[in-house]
């Protein structure tokens, strides 16, 4: 069982993220599941009619404002990073939170390293799957290597100077 960082703890994953091929045939009517968003586009009455939790994922190119109008059905946001050096996810994050409002949970997953946690919390992500190779406890201390930030962000929506 995969383990994710999520509200600064490492937690035993409950949800099924499905792959991006899956189709409404193969899913269970009760597991929490995080959909892809292709399916999510085509499936979304039968998908809100199920009884486990819903949550979607986005990759590095869809696009955030696609679900705006349907975020609260969704428990769970999944932004995906197919590489380390793709960081558009981070985008999708910030304009989930600050431009939408979203305030259900958003999960990096994907090529989640150590090195990126602490600026994709800044971005709005609050859960973390780190890559399969990656230990999440030791990936845990990254979210406490600054103790100071000077520029807003969604975590700090004021940059030092405002701060005094």
């Amino acid at each position: 069982m995969q383990r994710i960082i999520k509200n600064d703890q490492v937690l035993d994953e409950s949800w099924h993220l499905l792959p991006k091929d899956a189709t409404l045939d193969t899913i269970s009517n009760s597991d929490d599941l995080i959909v892809p968003y292709a399916l999510w586009a085509e499936h979304a009455r039968a998908l809100q009619a199920r009884d486990g939790g819903l949550g979607v994922w986005l990759d590095s190119d869809e696009e955030a404002e696609w679900i705006a109008d349907d975020l609260q059905h969704f428990q769970v946001v999944a932004l995906n990073f197919p590489a380390f050096t793709d960081g558009r996810s981070y985008s999708n994050a910030r304009l989930l939170r600050d431009r939408y409002g979203y305030k259900g949970e958003v999960r990096a997953i994907g090529d989640v390293l150590r090195d990126q946690l602490f600026y994709m919390h800044r971005c709005g992500f609050d859960a973390f799957a780190l890559r399969a190779d990656k230990d999440p406890y030791e990936a845990l201390q990254s979210l406490k290597d600054f103790s100071v930030t000077y520029q807003a962000a969604t975590d700090e929506p004021l940059p030092l100077f405002r701060r005094r």
